[in-house]
């Protein structure tokens, strides 16, 4: 693979705290891109000097434009455990978000039920009795805002795919850059502006809680346009 040497942030025998870059499958897809998962997978194989295929166990996604932090499990125990957490909502996952205009309220909890077309890889918010809809419930905090774009802090109670996207643009403020729910207007040729900006879990053996905080690509449109570093105290990866 060219060009995957991977930002790692932890590892142990345990497991691998990464970046992931924006506009990278978390898994392979029919794309037949580098995916993440093979990135780390073949990272762990060159720098230990493992025979085969490393072991590298998947524990949660995100969605191919989005970047961020990642834990991946280093053995099939760590994995479970981590799984575990997920389920019992003991996983705290936090984004950033830019989106087109300013949501009405400034502070709000998002509850909806979801339904995904696999046809369209699309996401929509349907009635709760919809066959097959999933509950679907995340948070924000409008951080700053100007006339045009707001910057949201975003935390995750449920994974579903493409929630946070499918959820704010139902609300009418759709992500920036995302062509895929109407986010677009103002940033055509701009990556999506979500990030997944901090990752809290306990760690699978030490039992430790562990808290990952990363930048998003702060020189590029729109996160020029705030201070993000006023509201993340972290350190910029290289």
């Amino acid at each position: 693979m060219e060009n995957t040497q991977p930002i790692i942030l932890y590892e142990d025998n345990q497991i691998v705290v990464a970046v992931k870059p924006q506009n990278v499958p978390t898994q392979s897809d029919s794309s037949g891109d580098a995916d993440f998962l093979s990135i780390i997978k073949e990272y762990i194989k060159v720098k230990y000097n493992k025979q085969g295929n490393a072991f590298i166990g998947m524990v949660h996604r995100l969605d191919r434009p989005t970047g961020g932090v990642m834990v991946f499990a280093r053995n099939s125990k760590a994995a479970e455990r981590l799984c575990k957490q997920i389920a019992q909502g003991e996983f705290d996952k936090k984004y950033l978000a830019v989106t087109v205009s300013t949501p009405r309220d400034r502070r709000a909890k998002l509850v909806n039920w979801l339904v995904k077309d696999e046809k369209e890889n699309k996401v929509r918010v349907v009635l709760a009795k919809t066959e097959g809809a999933k509950n679907a419930e995340l948070d924000y905090r409008v951080l700053e805002a100007n006339e045009k774009i707001a910057l949201l802090d975003v935390n995750l109670y449920t994974g579903r795919s493409h929630q946070i996207r499918a959820q704010l643009s139902h609300m009418g403020n759709p992500v920036f850059g995302d062509a895929k729910y109407g986010g677009d207007v103002l940033a055509k040729g701009h990556n999506l502006a979500l990030w997944a900006y901090q990752l809290t879990f306990m760690h699978p053996t030490t039992k430790q809680t562990m808290v990952f905080k990363v930048f998003p690509p702060l020189e590029k449109t729109p996160w020029k346009y705030f201070q993000v570093e006023k509201y993340i105290n972290t350190v910029k990866p290289e």
